[in-house]
């Protein structure tokens, strides 16, 4: 959803570190929340709402110290700052906000619940020469925004 609105608002895709429409962070937090929602079903065998708050807390706190490092190894790495929480309430530093926080763990119940079942049903629909297409690129991506970044 980022990329998009960062795509319409800002004429091209700016929402990442890489060039093109990708923001690997994301993808990494979408595979962090699959794993550990599974995990926890898999062994907490307890009441579906006590699960919920226990996942959206366990995934909230894991998905804001995400985004705490990122924002750090991204400001060291790349010398840049995507986001600035500071003019935010309950904020904690540049990269950490409270609210962004309660953002992240709704949206990932969210996805657990909702998307991801839809979203399971609709990729075993698309085409390995699709699939591989988009790897293809991504990775093209990666090599290319490694090397004109650091040179």
């Amino acid at each position: 959803m980022e990329t998009s609105l960062s795509f319409l608002m800002d004429n091209g895709f700016t929402s990442g570190i890489l060039y093109g429409p990708w923001t690997p962070i994301y993808g990494i937090g979408a595979l962090i929340i699959l794993f550990l929602s599974k995990k926890l079903f898999k062994n907490l065998h307890m009441n579906r709402i006590v699960e919920t708050i226990i996942i959206f807390l366990i995934v909230t706190l894991i998905l804001t110290l995400l985004e705490g490092i990122s924002g750090i190894l991204i400001e060291k790495l790349f010398n840049m700052v995507y986001w600035d929480y500071r003019d935010l309430p309950l904020h904690i530093g540049k990269y950490v906000c409270v609210l962004i926080s309660l953002i992240w763990g709704i949206s990932s119940i969210i996805f657990i619940y909702i998307l991801n079942p839809l979203c399971d049903k609709l990729i075993r629909k698309i085409p390995s020469f699709v699939t591989i297409t988009i790897l293809i690129l991504f990775i093209i991506d990666i090599i290319a925004t490694i090397i004109v970044k650091f040179n």
